[in-house]
């Protein structure tokens, strides 16, 4: 018989199962309605700056949300959240993908030469090249296959490149604005809360270590006191 602690947790994952789809849709749903602007011809005087805007705002609570999952995974105890970590990641990453093909196209027309000028001269397209190239390898290693092909720790090690990825994304943003920089600095502040947060959980793993350390030196300094007495 099944004990109410393992009859949760196949129910938390039959829920998943069943509401990832609809997660999943959801995530669509921002490149769905500037479709729809766009067929409906809505997308205003600079149709070009309004995708661009749109999908970097994405770009950047995508990879929020991802950074999220862990806090309150931890906070709550809700394990089967971290299911959704990985699609929130890859949304992030074609939310970057829609974004950069924008610039490349409809803002460039594919012309290496100026678009290789604005990375070297425009700091903010700097920043956010950066960005997008850090989440290239993240997509790439996603996969479970990955994880085991790499180890667990160097996948993990690697997939801290997110860090520097929102921060590059959240600079990009906010020297892009210049004057209105209250969307940025909400960003900003969220990001700053989700790597607090990591911030304090290592310094208190370093703490423990130490004390733990301290603990077992001590321990073993009285084991040679005891043998040499």
């Amino acid at each position: 018989m099944n004990t109410p602690h393992e009859r949760d947790a196949g129910a938390h994952i039959h829920m998943v199962k069943w509401f990832k789809p609809v997660v999943f849709l959801a995530c669509l749903g921002p490149l769905a309605r500037l479709g729809w602007k766009a067929y409906a011809g809505r997308l205003g005087a600079n149709p070009i700056e309004v995708i661009t805007h749109s999908t970097g705002d994405w770009i950047l609570i995508f990879l929020l949300a991802t950074l999220s999952i862990t806090p309150l995974r931890k906070l709550t105890g809700q394990l089967w959240m971290i299911r959704y970590r990985r699609m929130f990641g890859l949304f992030a990453f074609f939310y970057a993908v829609l974004h950069f093909l924008t610039y490349i196209w409809l803002d460039k027309f594919f012309d290496v030469h100026e678009m290789w000028a604005d990375v070297l001269k425009r700091r903010f397209i700097t920043v956010g090249f950066t960005g997008f190239v850090l989440l290239v390898p993240l997509a790439l290693t996603s996969t479970q296959n990955w994880i085991r092909r790499l180890g667990g720790k160097r996948w993990q090690t690697l997939h801290r490149l997110i860090y520097l990825s929102a921060i590059a994304g959240v600079i990009h943003y906010w020297w892009l604005v210049k004057a209105d920089i209250s969307k940025p600095v909400q960003y900003a502040f969220v990001l700053s809360l989700l790597l607090g947060y990591r911030v304090v959980v290592w310094a208190r793993r370093v703490a423990a270590g130490k004390k733990t350390g301290g603990k077992v030196a001590t321990v073993r300094a009285a084991s040679t006191e005891i043998a040499k007495g």
